[in-house]
């Protein structure tokens, strides 16, 4: 198994072990709280069927999405709905492929590309690749607990250590003390500009797991502008079949 976070493949299937989620310990800094939720993200593979739901302004745009993810670090993404029936996004590692099937197209995204938001929505390409291990590449800081939603939440602030490469210099996220679930995290760029907020607004039980199924993204940069991912049916632990990450996949 393999720890994840957010990342819109993450997102999509994102998942919380119960057996991690006890009483609340009063005592636990930053790197334990971390470690927790770390642990409760923890799966081997997922087939997900989705929405993404697009506002800008007065404008919605809606897309149906079916897609398989391994704990790996891979996944591979097939839009269903009329408009963008047969578009395929593949993550292999750190790399982003994109199969467009009216000019039959197969691009690899990368530099500046990745920045751009992933099919119009408010979740960057960046976004989609990252597999951020935050003890890894933070310094994390327990700064205090406060209410979130309905749930009483760790606040943690999370600074990017020198030469880390990662999408936001600065993350502040909180984290329901009872589940040790992210119900919403602020991503900050390197000169203290708030980017984007993600909030967790549903949290169902499914599988023995407390599993994301409702998350909404907004860019702040982008006004009256915020992406929500519902995701309709989910399978956790499910058997992959042989070739679903390759370039072939893409093709077929």
């Amino acid at each position: 198994m393999r720890k994840t976070r957010f990342g819109i493949w993450a997102l999509m299937v994102a998942g919380a072990l119960l057996a991690a989620a006890g009483a609340a310990a009063a005592d636990l800094d930053a790197r334990e709280i971390i470690a927790r939720v770390d642990e409760n993200a923890l799966w081997q593979s997922a087939r997900s069927r989705s929405r993404m739901i697009i506002r800008q302004g007065n404008r919605e745009l809606v897309k149906e999405m079916i897609s398989w993810t391994d704990g790996e670090g891979n996944g591979l993404v097939e839009f269903i709905n009329p408009a963008d029936r047969g578009t395929k996004y593949l993550k292999m590692g750190g790399d982003l492929w994109m199969y467009f099937p009216d000019a039959d197209d197969l691009v690899r995204i990368s530099g500046h590309m990745l920045r751009q938001g992933f099919m119009g929505s408010d979740f960057s390409y960046e976004d989609a690749i990252e597999n951020v291990q935050l003890l890894e590449k933070y310094e994390v800081e327990l700064t205090g607990r406060e209410p979130c939603g309905e749930a009483e939440c760790y606040v943690l602030e999370a600074e990017a250590k020198p030469g880390a490469q990662v999408a936001y210099a600065r993350r502040r996220i909180w984290v329901d003390v009872e589940l040790f679930v992210a119900r919403k995290e602020e991503l900050y760029a390197a000169g203290g500009r708030l980017l984007k907020v993600a909030r967790a607004d549903e949290i169902v039980q499914i599988a023995g797991r407390r599993v994301a199924t409702r998350l909404t993204m907004e860019d702040v940069l982008r006004r009256n502008s915020s992406t929500t991912m519902i995701v309709e049916e989910l399978e956790l632990d499910v058997e992959i079949p042989e070739g679903m990450f390759s370039l072939q996949s893409l093709l077929r």
